[in-house]
């Protein structure tokens, strides 16, 4: 079977999040998918534009796409439920690239990404924020806090990784959602 372009561009989202932007590497990708580097090659003019293919996939997979389908959900309180469930949680559980850009962000070529990316997302907290009833530097703070939590979880895994089965149990990341939506604090 032939890999196209989103195949490969997927397979490398895939090795950063589990192996940091060093995974991001034409020949063990290679190997991990069973084709050959004239394969990468017929698709990607070098490893640089594979990463910033990945780059620009996982902004728009994990940022764009999940902001859009959150503001289908009418309540700014279920809204955050559930994007925390699944940040939170996918973090846990090393389903997610945050901590491999975040390892890379000395790169010139992720830094502007991911300020980008993290700029797109505190805003989108704070509003939701706003949107139960905070003021703005309440808000503001609420939003980092969150954030905050979730690039720790993604860290925590890292430097100390669980014993299976489950990194964060469910009952434990519903606690730590509850803490965080609640506003009357």
């Amino acid at each position: 079977m032939a890999l196209s372009r989103d195949d490969w561009t997927t397979a490398a989202l895939d090795a950063l999040a589990s192996d940091g932007l060093a995974g991001v590497a034409v020949e063990p990708m290679a190997r991990r998918l069973g084709a050959s580097k004239g394969s990468f090659y017929w698709h990607y003019r070098d490893r640089g534009e594979l990463i910033a293919a990945t780059l620009e996939l996982w902004e728009r997979r994990d940022t764009t796409e999940v902001i859009a389908a959150l503001e289908t959900i009418p309540d700014p309180r279920e809204r955050l439920r559930q994007l925390a469930r699944s940040a939170y949680v996918g973090a846990a559980a090393g389903n997610d690239a945050q901590s491999g850009v975040l390892a890379a962000a000395s790169d010139p070529r992720v830094a502007p990404v991911l300020e980008r990316v993290t700029r797109t997302r505190l805003a989108f907290l704070e509003r939701q924020f706003e949107a139960l009833g905070l003021d703005p530097p309440a808000a503001r703070t609420r939003a980092r806090m969150a954030y905050a939590l979730y690039v720790g979880l993604g860290d925590l895994r890292r430097a100390a990784p669980p014993a299976p089965p489950a990194p964060l149990a469910e009952a434990e990341a519903a606690a730590i959602i509850e803490l965080i939506l609640d506003t009357r604090r």
